[in-house]
């Protein structure tokens, strides 16, 4: 038990299903080695690390931060330019990880100290402030970043899918740099999220928790609640860009709409949602299962739909139609997160609130065939929640 730091899942339920998820993981290149297969695979186990340290963020300090996607992104944007403009080196991954990693920890320790010594609502519109610079930044600086068009760059020779390091023949499966590099990203967030588990089972951890149980109290007794919310912050920035170079070696490509856009943001929100808030095991169950849902479960519920239309059965083909698993999925848990007063107020709430407002917009244009017309954005700006 000292991996998992003296905190094993609670229940033979979780455990059984965190064996089920990683094991799955594991073996997913070998059994399914289609690119779909290895894609969705690839984005849990990146999204696992960043949704389990946004949670130590939001569910263990209550910190709401709408600048997590910045750090994902500077994380992308360094190992895309030090690839792009040295050449596919390890010394060039070498340097935008020097790179990347100290410029996350300044911006978060910056935001940290101007933001963290008031309210929680000003932390989150100074962060969402500092997002969207950095995004229009980012989209501006077109000699550096590649604009909107983004940087594209070749891995070294070891990573690349064309170097085979086991034939066929061997064992039964290929191993090339595309396996290998799946399996550098699932050690390294494996890493990731068992140091996170570390950080809040320590003592350091245990004061987080009382902060976010009555900051008053924590100062009452001595504690420094300032920098330990900065600390945390400059923790969860870390974790956050470490995993924004992992996503950049997979795509082998960085740009605004895979490292910045808000719409990470509110896909990261809801993992945290569906897993729990305030516990590192929940995310990677709620990664798990947004991304499998966002990826295989549109076209399962079609079957079931066009199945059950089929044998003649009232409501089902209508009830299990493609258009509303999303629906279910997003409007349903932020529903529930908001009755259950989890989000009860304040920006968190706005943007769940918006993510239903959305996804009525969306259906409602489904069936008037109107949904290529309209851009999310857009939707997202008009809605009551986001006003």
């Amino acid at each position: 038990m000292m991996i998992l730091s003296g905190d094993p899942p609670r229940s033979r339920v979780l455990s059984i299903l965190l064996v089920v998820i990683i094991a799955a993981l594991v073996v997913t290149p070998l059994v399914f080695p289609g690119a779909k297969a290895m894609n969705v695979a690839t984005k849990i186990c990146i999204f696992a690390a960043l949704v389990a340290s946004y949670d130590l963020l939001l569910g263990y300090t209550g910190s709401v931060s709408f600048a997590h996607t910045m750090f994902y992104g500077i994380g992308s944007y360094s190992i895309a330019i030090a690839l792009y403009s040295m050449g596919p080196t390890w010394a060039a991954v070498a340097t935008g990880i020097v790179i990347g990693l100290p410029l996350a920890l300044l911006l978060a320790l910056a935001i940290g100290l101007f933001s963290l010594r008031v309210e929680a609502i000003f932390f989150a519109m100074i962060t969402l402030a500092v997002a969207s610079a950095f995004l229009v930044l980012a989209s501006q600086l077109s000699w550096l970043t590649g604009g909107e068009d983004g940087r594209s760059f070749q891995l070294p020779e070891l990573l690349r899918p064309g170097t085979v390091l086991i034939s066929k023949g061997v064992f039964g499966f290929e191993l090339n740099g595309r396996v290998l590099t799946y399996y550098v990203i699932f050690a390294g967030s494996a890493a990731m999220i068992l140091a996170l588990l570390r950080v809040v089972n320590s003592p350091f951890g245990r004061v987080l928790q009382a902060i976010r149980e009555n900051r008053f109290r924590a100062e009452a007794l001595g504690f420094r609640t300032v920098f330990h919310l900065t600390y945390a912050n400059c923790i969860a920035a870390l974790v956050a860009a470490s995993a924004g170079m992992l996503n950049a070696l997979w795509l082998r490509y960085a740009g605004p709409d895979t490292s910045l856009s808000f719409a990470i943001m509110l896909d990261i929100l809801l993992m945290v949602v569906i897993g729990g808030m305030g516990t590192i095991y929940g995310a990677i169950i709620g990664a798990a299962i947004f991304i499998l849902a966002q990826n295989y479960l549109q076209a399962l519920m079609g079957a079931a739909s066009n199945a059950a239309a089929d044998a003649g059965l009232p409501l089902l083909p209508g009830l299990l139609h493609p258009d509303r698993w999303l629906l279910w999925l997003c409007r349903g848990r932020c529903r529930t997160a908001i009755a259950a007063g989890t989000v009860a107020s304040g920006p968190l709430a706005a943007l769940a609130r918006a993510a239903v407002y959305r996804q009525r917009l969306f259906l409602s244009d489904r069936r008037r065939g109107t949904v290529a017309k309209r851009r999310p954005q857009a939707d997202l700006r008009s809605s009551p929640a986001a006003r």
